[in-house]
């Protein structure tokens, strides 16, 4: 894979890159609308691959923020058009690495040597390339280590690609108003501690060792010594990213047991810890040859407030749900209701979300819930296309819900869709015998 020399740091660097991209895009559409003219019954599939693949090569130039923003999309499958989805999960744990002699002076600007004076062996060729930083292999005193290094200005340029990404974020998810800026917030926000390094292998460290009792689930140690604010030193751990043992995995008893340790993994951290791993894509876990699942990247961890995890998970009961009055207090509660709504949009949102909980949360009113079950995501699917086209939604504020549904909606979904790629089985409520 092709190499990068050179990083735009800078906001007007950034911006130049983006109104590139913006250009070419452009020039996408007109094309398509050229060819529409002679053609009506067209399709948009050729116009959406030309601009996924042209909005992807964009974001990886620049890393950062931008490309996260992009691989967070990449896990709605629900909510783009599959080319976007195909093209922007490459930004889960495949984009151009730095050059070797950049990899050098990045190393030794953020830990003041450079790598070989501190293992034994560096390899300066990355393993790993993802949106913030990437991985190389490395051996001190015998032990195989992975160093993680930040991409350089990465945390100094998210305010500016946030400020970049609104305008398209706010029309794609139709917000309005001030209302919006907490999401934003929350973004930025979780962000920013993703290029805290020294605060990902603290909370490593403090998520692995609540965890330990889970069988068939696995950690990298961390070396504190050997880390810093920018750069960070774990074992290095043998094993195939989850999606690539999903797709050659034909053994059920394996699925259903990766997938229980994966299930029990975060429900004992949402029940239990109320902090979790909210970044569950495939290039976030392992499987290693004796079928036991490594996680290793703690760097969006999402701590859950009562206020938050009381009424979101009381609205997981189906009684509840087809309660009508405790429904509309629980709505209220979130936010996802608001005084100054009208009548009109209290009835088209508490409808809206009772369908949606209804289906989503069918996973905790089951003993055993098979992920695999093509009826539960048919019926997602078809959910998503109703509103996807419904002009009533599109009228209306879409700023609904409290800014912690960000990222715990975000991890559900994600842990869905790596349970449906594995075709698991899972005992729901298997996590509590490890309180």
């Amino acid at each position: 894979m092709k190499t990068i020399d050179k990083i735009p740091t800078t906001k007007l660097g950034r911006t130049t890159e983006l109104v590139k991209t913006g250009v070419k895009v452009g020039g996408n559409y007109l094309k398509y609308y050229g060819k529409k003219a002679v053609n009506p019954s067209l399709t948009k599939d050729q116009l959406n691959e030309d601009n996924a693949a042209d909005i992807y090569d964009g974001l990886k130039s620049l890393k950062g923020s931008a490309l996260k923003v992009a691989q967070m999309l990449s896990m709605e499958k629900n909510l783009l058009p599959n080319a976007y989805v195909e093209k922007f999960s490459l930004s889960q744990f495949s984009v151009p690495p730095l050059s070797a002699p950049l990899v050098r002076k990045t190393f030794k600007k953020y830990h003041g040597k450079y790598p070989e004076e501190l293992y034994d062996t560096f390899a300066t060729q990355s393993v790993n390339a993802a949106s913030i930083g990437q991985v190389h292999k490395a051996i001190k005193d015998g032990k195989k280590l992975a160093v993680k290094i930040q991409y350089p200005g990465v945390a100094n340029s998210i305010s500016s690609d946030l400020a970049m990404v609104k305008p398209i974020a706010i029309r794609m998810f139709n917000l309005k108003g001030k209302d919006s800026e907490k999401y934003f917030k929350e973004l930025e926000g979780k962000l920013l501690e993703e290029t805290d390094y020294i605060l990902e292998v603290q909370q490593s460290k403090e998520i692995t060792k609540a965890c330990s009792a889970i069988p068939n689930l696995k950690f990298p140690r961390y070396y504190e010594e050997l880390s810093s604010e920018r750069i960070i030193t774990m074992d290095w751990m043998d094993g195939l990213h989850l999606s690539e043992f999903a797709k050659q995995n034909s053994d059920q008893d394996k699925a259903d047991r990766i997938g229980q340790a994966l299930w029990d993994f975060y429900m004992y951290q949402m029940h239990i810890l109320k902090a979790v791993h909210a970044d569950p894509h495939p290039g976030n876990f392992l499987v290693d040859k004796n079928d036991c699942l490594i996680a290793i990247d703690f760097g969006c961890v999402k701590k859950i407030p009562l206020e938050f995890y009381t009424p979101y998970f009381e609205l997981a009961d189906k009684e509840n749900i087809d309660n009508p009055r405790f429904f509309a207090q629980k709505m209220f509660q979130l936010e996802i209701l608001r005084e100054d709504d009208t009548e009109e949009e209290q009835k088209f949102f508490s409808e809206l979300f009772h369908e949606m909980l209804s289906l989503f949360t069918k996973p905790f009113n089951e003993e055993v819930f098979d992920f695999a079950n093509e009826s539960f995501w048919g019926q997602i699917t078809e959910l998503s296309e109703k509103y996807s086209k419904n002009t009533e939604l599109r009228k209306m504020n879409g700023n609904r819900g409290s800014k912690h549904f960000l990222y715990i909606n975000r991890t559900f979904f994600g842990l869905y869709n790596l349970l449906h790629d594995l075709r698991a089985k899972v005992r729901v409520n298997n996590f509590e015998k490890y309180l």
